[in-house]
């Protein structure tokens, strides 16, 4: 596979920081110059005389007086002519390959805009070392700028404002003589890899006509780049890689960066399947598969895994952001971020286009969420799908976005292989030194269309009249090598020849090829598995936990440090919480849950909490971080435990991209309990793509299980649309073949036994879990010491809090959520000593078995309800109704059907007036318990 790629010398920069400007020393940096005015005040210009004296005398040069000031003046006014080369130079670097963008000369950067023309062209000019010079005529500084700026490498920096890397990227862009330069052996190798790049994708095309591939056709040059980022990044302390990309390119990266078997790929082309028949699953396409694989450059062997993904535009983006913190984490190398990198691969539309892809920026150098800067590598096919550039944004490149966090770009002609080389070398470089990301933007074009089949012309036909016209890119470096003597004209045609036949070879052996096993339970996940019996296994394991260790995670959860000035609200807290322990009764919600979490700690288990607001919660409930009063000193009771690792975070106000930074995370580390909280469930609309095409589908699609767990704060209270539904009724929608768990919980303590079961199978799914407001700290919403400890487990259905014998039950209200409390305070209220209301506090996978097994015994039930809070079109009743008529008929009341009882359908979840809010509360309460028939709300047959 090529791994002599690109023998040319490694330079890691450790030049360190240069001095500042000195009048004593005449060699000062330009880039210590940020601006016209800091330029004009920097600059004396008698001082400037005397330096331009001295230096002229040390150069053997014979200037009178007049010259010297001459000098000095010139030496200011091309002091700002190298500026503006820096600044806008990539305004007039040849990117282009088809040509099609006329880039003019911008007229700042020409010699006559600074004041040199005619014979001043052939002046001697002071450069005090600049661009390696001490003298140079403005004419030889202008030929050294454009080749260092506006040849085929565009570099945008000077929006940057940390010094040290401005001087990072001038000292190996800028100077005389800083050409890109490759071994002859190197530049054989980057010939070699764009050929087999080009082959791969003809050979794709003879063999499966009008198939969608979504071929690199035009942009080739990518993977010898993206092998540079493996040979240079390994020799940088590089272990391990994780590439996202979207689906152009994607089977060339798989087979040639990836080194994923050609006959696999060529099995998947005809039909097959890329796992073995009993794994099950629905599979997905080839384009969205991922891969992960070892390759080796100069015997350092890197680990790679491209993350699977769908066709939503860059929603790979923060999964691969989470998935390479945890395996940081897991490397002990949170602090270096030395051993696992990220890289990015990006269509040019979707780069502009997408909001996550800022939202992904935005999470860089944040605490919690910080990778130590990610490679960007955008392939600029100068279009999205149909659309022009010019018609799809405001900007003149797609990379602008990338600004906002300093990044630099580097903007590149992707017809010269070498250049594209060079900037993914340089890439490894900037992010190993500052750990910071940076982009590379490389111009190239999309021969086929968007999908082989697709008919370019219709929208773009002088672009595909020019397409169809120019060279590939192994013909154009071909012809560049032979000129430079180091190819004759046989070895390109040799060197496809050979690879064509490696790939009839393969595509033979394609066609008797059958996956032996599955690659979703390996390495971290070890030990875990797909659950045998999905459909009738109880899966309830016990979940408490010994007297002994609940009274010591008590002492650690309400022990104030003597030097820590708490706040007095946060002291009544913990007060109200060490008599929780004491006397054995209370137990609220927050506190079960850092008892859940505090013996998983003590397990060996480690904690991820991320969300807006979470450290001290959204309903000032948690408290997980307890702030100084006088300094805002951080005190973490739970990171007091002696085992496991603690981790909460208040993230950044995107819902899209943390959830699926946290989805990610999980992905990578199952001995991690990673949650995330949305401030208020609604919220999680936000990250809508994040939760239907990964959390619900991807072990169905990918073979990826993943234990996330999502706190999404549920309740009807009179607070509006937007704080009222986390839509349980989407999540219930998504729900099929054993892929999520989704819960309403009641119980502090059945949180608890939650969160513990979470853990303690030996298997993931993910968790939805419709949280709490008004029941953090309800006084009916509390537990028992003796529910903790010693055998329990969490329960999927919870009974009355009054005890009713079954045989005198006449009607049954079954619900989830907080209603069960008002339905019991008004039952209570009313007397009714035969309405039962039942908990279901799992609704999926739906306890049908243990709901019959109680309706058998109530032998003299007539009423079936089933009551919620939301209106009839949202909530869990569409999903319940057939649920609880196959519990009836299981249970011997065939023909028995549940009544709703709930808001009428509505377009808003709810309403926003607090009158109309207690009305319909009452009433479907009212109704649900047989009160009055006549309310709006009141219960309505089955359909």
């Amino acid at each position: 596979m090529g791994n002599e790629l690109h023998d040319f010398p490694l330079d890691t920069g450790s030049e360190g920081p240069q001095p500042g400007p000195s009048w004593q020393n005449p060699r000062w940096p330009l880039s210590d110059v940020a601006s016209e005015d800091d330029l004009t005040q920097a600059l004396d210009p008698f001082a400037m005389k005397e330096v331009v004296k001295q230096s002229a005398e040390k150069a053997g040069l014979k200037l009178d007086e007049r010259a010297i000031e001459q000098a000095a003046a010139d030496s200011i006014r091309a002091m700002m002519l190298v500026r503006t080369y820096r600044v806008r130079g990539h305004l007039a670097a040849d990117l282009d390959p088809l040509g099609l963008h006329q880039r003019e000369l911008p007229a700042d950067l020409t010699p006559e805009y600074h004041g040199f023309s005619g014979a001043a062209l052939d002046r001697p000019v002071y450069m005090g070392g600049n661009l390696g010079l001490e003298w140079a005529t403005v004419r030889e500084i202008v030929d050294i700028l454009r080749a260092n700026y506006c040849g085929h490498v565009g570099l945008e920096y000077m929006h940057i404002t940390d010094l040290e890397e401005r001087r990072f990227l001038q000292q190996r862009m800028e100077g005389a003589g800083k050409e890109i330069e490759f071994t002859e052996n190197g530049k054989k190798a980057i010939l070699a890899a764009v050929i087999r790049g080009e082959e791969y994708e003809k050979f794709l095309g003879k063999k499966y006509v009008g198939t969608k591939r979504f071929g690199l056709d035009g942009g080739e040059s990518m993977i010898p780049a993206l092998e540079a980022v493996i040979k240079y990044g390994g020799a940088l302390g590089v272990r391990e890689i994780v590439y996202g990309m979207a689906h152009r390119g994607r089977l060339n990266v798989l087979a040639n960066v990836m080194a994923k078997p050609y006959r696999v790929i060529f099995h998947e082309f005809s039909g097959g399947s890329a796992n073995p028949e009993d794994v099950g699953g629905s599979g997905d396409v080839k384009y969205h598969l991922g891969t992960s694989t070892d390759r080796e450059f100069d015997g350092i062997k890197v680990h790679m895994s491209l993350v699977p993904n769908p066709s939503h535009l860059e929603t790979v983006d923060p999964v691969v952001l989470g998935k390479v913190r945890a395996q940081q984490a897991f490397r002990e190398d949170l602090d270096k971020h030395e051993q696992v990198l990220p890289v990015l691969i990006h269509g040019d539309a979707a780069f502009a286009g997408q909001g996550i892809v800022w939202e992904c920026f935005g999470l860089s150098g944040v605490r919690g969420y910080s990778t130590g800067g990610c490679i960007h590598f955008v392939i600029n096919n100068q279009i999205g799908f149909t659309t022009s550039p010019k018609f799809a944004r405001n900007s003149p490149y797609p990379s602008d976005v990338a600004k906002g966090v300093q990044a630099p770009i580097l903007h590149v002609n992707g017809d010269d292989p070498e250049a594209v080389t060079f900037a993914c070398k340089l890439a490894v470089e900037y992010r190993h030194t500052f750990k910071r990301d940076i982009v590379i933007d490389m111009w190239c074009y999309r021969r086929f269309g968007h999908n082989e089949g697709d008919e370019p012309s219709f929208t773009q036909p002088l672009m595909y009249s020019k397409i169809r016209q120019h060279p590939r890119v192994s013909e154009i470096y071909a012809e560049r090598l032979i000129e430079e003597n180091v190819i004759d004209r046989n070895w390109a045609g040799e060197t496809a020849s050979h690879f064509i036949a490696v790939l009839d070879q393969e595509f033979e052996a394609g066609k008797g090829y059958k996956p032996n096993e599955a690659d979703w339970f390996a390495g971290r996940w070890s030990g875990l598995n797909k659950p045998a019996d999905p459909e009738t296994a109880r899966r309830n394991i016990n979940t408490a936990i010994e007297p002994k260790l609940f009274e010591s995670l008590g002492r650690t959860l309400s022990t104030v440090p003597a030097d820590l000035e708490i706040h007095k609200t946060l002291s009544r807290v913990i007060d109200a919480k060490r008599e929780m322990f004491e006397s054995g009764k209370g137990f609220d919600w927050a506190t079960a849950e850092a008892l859940a979490f505090g013996s998983l700690m003590m397990e060996g288990f480690g904690i991820r909490l991320s969300g807006q607001d979470s450290s001290r919660g959204t309903f000032s409930q948690r408290h997980a971080t307890w702030i100084d009063q006088r300094d805002e000193r951080k005190y973490l009771p739970l990171c007091e435990l002696p085992h496991g690792k603690f981790e909460v975070y208040d993230s950044p106000l995107s819902e899209y991209g943390v959830l699926g930074f946290e989805y990610g995370f999980a992905s990578a580390d199952p001995k991690t309990l990673v949650l995330w909280e949305a401030q208020f469930g609604d919220f999680a609309n936000g990250a809508q793509i994040i939760i239907d095409q990964y959390i619900a589908a991807s072990e169905a699609k990918w073979l990826r299980a993943n234990g996330l767990v999502m706190l999404l704060p549920h309740g009807y209270e009179g607070q509006g649309p937007e704080h009222s539904s986390a839509r349980l009724e989407r999540f219930l929608q998504l729900c099929a073949g054993d892929n999520l768990q989704v819960c309403n919980i009641t119980v502090p303590a059945n949180y608890f036994h939650v969160l513990r079961r979470q853990m303690l199978r030996p298997f993931r799914k993910p968790l939805i879990i419709m949280s709490p407001k008004s029941l953090l700290r309800h006084p009916m919403a509390k537990s028992q010491a003796s529910e903790f400890t010693g055998e329990g487990h969490f329960m999927r259905i919870v009974s009355d809090i009054k005890p009713i014998e079954d045989s005198k039950v006449r009607r049954l209200v079954l619900c989830s959520g907080k209603v069960a409390y008002d339905l019991i305070e008004t039952r209570d209220k009313e007397g009714l000593d035969d309405v039962s209301i039942v908990r279901i506090e799992q609704l999926y996978p739906f306890p049908g078995e243990p709901l019959a097994a109680r309706l058998s015994r109530m032998s003299n039930l007539e009423e079936v309800v089933w009551c919620q809070e939301e209106p009839r079109n949202n909530g869990a009743w569409f999903f319940v109704e057939s649920q609880i008529e196959n519990a009836l008929t299981a249970s011997g009341k065939a023909g028995m059907r549940a009544c709703y009882a709930g808001r009428d359908p509505a377009a808003s979840p709810a309403t926003g007036l607090a009158s109309k809010h207690k009305e319909q509360q009452e009433a479907l309460v009212a109704a649900a318990l047989g009160l009055d028939h006549s309310a709006p709300a009141a219960t309505a047959k089955g359909k």
